[in-house]
């Protein structure tokens, strides 16, 4: 039997089910228990004619120039689980097995995807194209996870959201279909979710399920149906209900409070996996306003809390959500790879780590922590509605050491 695919959650909610026309995105991210994210940061960048860029696995060309973009990674791969660009795109991918087994063979991860859609895409269209494409040149493949022992393949699928509208694209090898989203609520989940809404899909994707006797033209194709194993495509997303119950009030708070249920599953922490990292972007779609995305770049995002970045020139570095490069000795570039594994601890996951041990094992002192923590958070959630609700334009000095000042202030709390 294969692996179960880790259970990460996404989620986007539309006015007018979010407030104030904010479109309202959220991921959790469900890794292997022991594995460290890291957020970093990308300025934009022009590039060289016939220049390279080294993926996790493989070196594609690059492009002339490419987007800003912050994200939240594993850190010992290129790509990202989540993270959003300059421009207002935001793109997570869920892992999912479909009928047709992942390639062992190296190529770009879902996670490689994730990073060139956001630093090569101005638009969540645009994004999808990117990753299509790529798709369809390199292909999908290689281990998801570091672990020497053992290869562990998946398929991907993408939430890819901007200020206007959101597309859910789902993947079995190069072939590939897409949903167009501008309202309501979606969750994506380790699973197949696209049914027979399709607006946009690989030009020879009904030729092939058919030449593969998956369909006939007897019923309308369901993309679900065609590529899922055996009925686990129904079960989906126990978050949306929680967000739909909100009406017309989804806002940073609501997705947060969604991110942290430990009850409905989508806070993950089981025996294999654990939410390793989460995000929380707020979209405006007046776009005089700026993009909000906030980062816990820690474990359990019931013991985390989540700190606004904003896009800015100049915007400062954070080292201290960056895990230690090892560069060219990194046993995840060395062939065969992953033979040891090094500690890619950085030292806001060191402080986080003792905070945890404290939750864990003193009720009082690890509750008023944990108060100390969320006051905090909330002090960052009530300075960016202001930012939201004024009718100045934001002056780039405010914000240019904001994530870095947040990280800083918690990392004093754990001291």
């Amino acid at each position: 039997r294969m692996a179960a695919a880790p259970p990460s959650y996404c989620f986007v909610a539309f006015p007018p089910c979010s407030k104030d026309g904010l479109v309202v995105f959220g991921k959790n991210s469900a890794r292997p228990r022991d594995e460290v994210q890291e957020v970093v940061y990308f300025a934009a960048a022009e590039h060289d004619p016939g220049s390279k860029v080294e993926c996790t696995y493989i070196e594609i060309e690059q492009v002339p120039k490419t987007h800003a973009v912050v994200l939240s990674r594993p850190s010992w791969l290129w790509g990202a689980e989540m993270g959003a660009n300059e421009h207002g795109v935001c793109v997570a991918n869920e892992a999912v097995l479909t009928r047709e087994p992942a390639s062992e063979s190296e190529a770009l991860l879902g996670m490689d995807l994730v990073r060139l859609g956001l630093e090569r895409g101005a638009t969540a269209k645009e994004a999808l194209d990117v990753i299509v494409a790529l798709l369809e040149e390199h292909g999908q493949g290689g281990n998801y996870y570091e672990d020497g022992s053992s290869c562990h393949t998946f398929q991907s699928a993408f939430l890819i959201v901007d200020r206007n509208e959101a597309w859910i694209l789902e993947t079995s090898g190069k072939y590939w279909a897409a949903e167009k989203i501008t309202e309501g609520v979606k969750c994506i989940c380790n699973q197949l979710s696209l049914t027979t809404k399709i607006d946009a899909e690989h030009p020879e994707l009904r030729n092939y399920v058919k030449s593969q006797g998956w369909w006939n033209e007897d019923s309308d194709f369901n993309f679900s149906e065609v590529f899922s194993i055996a009925d686990d495509h129904l079960a989906c997303c126990s978050g949306r209900e929680s967000l739909e119950k909100q009406g017309g009030d989804v806002s940073a708070q609501a997705m947060i409070d969604v991110l942290r249920d430990k009850d409905s599953g989508v806070c993950v922490d089981s025996e294999s996996f654990l939410t390793t990292a989460s995000i929380v972007s707020v979209l405006p779609q007046d776009p005089s306003f700026p993009c909000i995305h906030y980062f816990t770049g820690t474990p359990d995002p019931s013991r985390s809390i989540f700190k606004p970045f904003i896009f800015v020139d100049d915007v400062k570095l954070v080292p201290k959500v960056q895990s230690p490069s090892f560069g060219n000795d990194d046993p995840a570039k060395k062939i065969p790879r992953f033979q040891e594994k090094p500690d890619r601890r950085h030292e806001l996951y060191k402080a986080h780590e003792w905070a945890r041990s404290l939750l864990e094992n003193d009720q009082d002192k690890g509750q008023k922590l944990m108060r100390i923590m969320l006051d905090l958070e909330k002090q960052g959630l009530e300075a960016m509605e202001d930012i939201l609700s004024r009718t100045e334009i934001l002056d780039p000095a405010e914000v240019v050491d904001l994530f870095y000042d947040c990280v800083d202030t918690e990392l004093k709390f754990f001291k």
